[in-house]
């Protein structure tokens, strides 16, 4: 191959592979703030604070500096190939004076579109004029402004790499793209599981990983249902923030997270264990863990210490004690607590695992937990 060929050949290489981690950027990307998001930090705001408007803003940066990548490469060639006098515009011949054009016709294309979607501040910008669908014939601002209020709440759920997350609030179902950012009301979708991937290593961890694509299809025709995908392991975290049911109507087996499994096998011992009538006269508050469920059991002594362990029984450890605690915890926080206070490394032995009282420190057994019999 001719020397000069390969020079070129290889300038196009390097160039594809940096254009490449910019569009997508790897983790090591990320860390060296190398990205769009950090390097015009200033002028997008705070996501956290206006998160609709950030997006407005990132989305119309990254794709005209996305449009200047030909060009990039047209003036970065004129450099290292000074032999290509590229820079003498009225010298190219007919094959340059195409890559040229071609090079300077997306961000002249982008710079004009820019103009158009800033025109009445942004209000035709492709995210506002979605807001401005889901505003029922009101403003898109006052639909932004709903969203900003509950992407502030600490509660919502997040999920996804850098540039393309997915966060749920109580109303509003957001997913980040590269150029693009979906919203949809909790009240008008509904929620189909269409797909489960495996994968015997993730880029998380050297472990299987099963990740999971749901459809969010939309009630109102004008506007595009789209996909979100996330980790099997998430999916309650998921499930525990959305208003309305995922439909499995391929019945697709989806993994539970260790903790996941765990709380099962808590409820279902917990459910074996005799129960707990309390005083008609006691009242049951909210629980303390989690604010949003009753309490709903409470820890009383039912393991033999002293005595020989029977089956399903703990041994070894500090001896369980009684706990005059009244009740102020829901069974899934008692499990939390319960999991929590257990050998990480080793979770085999977390079903005979001991842990202290979460208020007054006395020690129980998963045989000390019992469910609160309410009056018929």
């Amino acid at each position: 191959m001719d020397p000069g060929v390969s020079m070129y050949l290889f300038y196009s290489l390097m160039y594809g592979f940096f254009c490449l981690c910019f569009i997508a950027p790897p983790t090591e990307f990320v860390s060296a703030g190398l990205t769009i998001q950090n390097m015009f930090s200033s002028f997008l705001g705070s996501e956290e604070m206006t998160f609709v408007e950030y997006h407005i803003r990132k989305t119309t940066a990254t794709a005209f500096i996305h449009s200047l990548l030909p060009l990039g490469y047209y003036l970065g060639l004129g450099l290292f190939a000074p032999e290509l006098s590229l820079f003498a515009l009225w010298e190219l011949n007919m094959a340059l004076q195409l890559l040229l054009s071609l090079c300077i016709l997306p961000p002249l294309s982008l710079g004009l579109m820019v103009l158009y979607w800033h025109q009445d501040t942004w209000d035709r910008h492709p995210i506002a004029t979605q807001l401005a669908e889901l505003s029922n014939g009101g403003s898109w601002r006052a639909v932004a402004s709903s969203i900003n209020t509950e992407f502030r709440r600490i509660d919502k759920f997040a999920s996804g790499a850098h540039g393309r997350r997915l966060y749920v609030t109580d109303s509003w179902i957001l997913k980040t793209t590269t150029y693009y950012l979906y919203v949809a009301h909790q009240n008008d979708i509904n929620l189909v599981l269409e797909e489960a991937e495996e994968h015997p290593l993730s880029y998380e961890n050297p472990t299987a990983a099963q990740f999971l694509n749901i459809s969010i299809r939309r009630v109102e025709p004008h506007l595009k249902d789209f996909q979100i995908r996330l980790n099997a392991l998430e999916y309650s975290d998921l499930r525990g923030k959305l208003q309305a049911q995922v439909q499995n109507a391929r019945h697709i087996v989806v993994r539970q997270s260790l903790s996941d499994q765990f709380l099962e096998a808590f409820s279902s011992t917990v459910s074996e264990n005799p129960g707990f009538r309390p005083s008609p006269h006691l009242e049951l508050e909210q629980c303390i863990g989690c604010m949003q469920k009753e309490s709903d059991v409470k820890l009383q002594k039912n393991c033999r210490e002293g005595n020989p362990p029977e089956a399903g029984e703990p041994a070894g450890g500090p001896p369980c004690v009684q706990c005059f605690c009244r009740p102020m915890w829901c069974l899934e926080c008692m499990g939390k607590w319960f999991a929590s206070r257990q050998d990480q490394q080793r979770p085999e032995t977390w079903l005979s695992g001991k842990a202290p009282c979460p208020t007054c420190r006395s020690v129980f057994c998963m045989l000390d937990v019992v469910k609160i019999l309410k009056e018929q």
